[in-house]
């Protein structure tokens, strides 16, 4: 299936992967540790559908994590609909409730206008999108396993719905080995430094590591949380979700 071009700086090249390195139906468990708690939690990134969304077909990606210590639990519900021929999101919906805070968005992007809006905005506003393929924060992880792993080298991406928070800088490391539950896997190092004031307060920098075979699965992912400091994110396994026979492959 093939991917549209990348909208990027001219330091990063054009590139055009022929299809996802992921297939429908993957479904990636992740156990979460925090610097100061130890292993407090689970989380899920899967793939789903086909799903039509506005005339559209769609891959659902979906990210879900609940961790916590005692009193202090964190929940966070994130999904993307990504239009997988373009390569772009098309909707995105997130929910976070934390011991101190909730909060949710909700954004419909109108590729055809080139526009987006907040469901839940005071007043039914758009706002001109901040590239004409837009990512947001999940379908972006989803991006990084789409570049190749095989040097080192640094991309500028304008790709964020919100022109605000672009440009994304993502930084591609050396090679380390890391061994988790599922494996030990030889994996790439990229940093993806994002723009996100709610988060990070300005900048926040994301490390992932992603295996260097053609999945280029995440296999390690390293940030942080409100309250629970920094958050590691190592793979524990895969999921076989019925509905989707076959789903572990993704060279075929």
């Amino acid at each position: 299936m093939a991917c549209a071009l990348l909208i990027a700086r001219p330091a990063a090249a054009q590139l055009a992967p022929s299809r996802p390195p992921f297939p429908l139906g993957e479904a990636l468990e992740y156990e979460v540790h925090v610097a100061r708690g130890g292993n407090v939690g689970k989380g899920q990134m899967r793939v789903e559908g086909p799903v039509i969304e506005r005339g559209i077909t769609t891959w659902k990606l979906v990210f879900e994590m609940e961790a916590g210590m005692g009193p202090m639990r964190a929940l966070d519900r994130t999904i993307s609909w990504l239009d997988p021929v373009r390569f772009a999101s098309i909707r995105f919906q997130k929910t976070e409730r934390h011991p101190l805070s909730r909060s949710q968005e909700h954004v419909t992007m109108d590729l055809a206008e080139g526009t987006w809006r907040e469901a839940d905005a005071a007043q039914d506003e758009t706002h001109r999108l901040g590239s004409l393929l837009p990512l947001d924060e999940l379908s972006f992880i989803y991006f990084l396993r789409t570049l190749p792993l095989d040097k080192d080298t640094t991309y500028h991406f304008d790709r964020h719905f919100d022109a605000r928070r672009n440009p994304t800088i993502v930084r591609v490391r050396g090679l380390e080995l890391v061994e988790t539950r599922a494996g030990i896997f030889r994996t790439r190092v990229v940093e993806m430094v994002v723009i996100d004031p709610k988060r990070y307060r300005g900048r926040g920098t994301i490390k992932f590591n992603l295996d260097i075979a053609d999945c280029h699965v995440p296999v390690r992912i390293q940030s942080s949380m409100p309250l629970l400091g920094a958050t590691t994110l190592t793979l524990i396994g895969w999921a076989h979700p019925p509905r989707y026979p076959g789903a572990m492959s993704c060279t075929e």
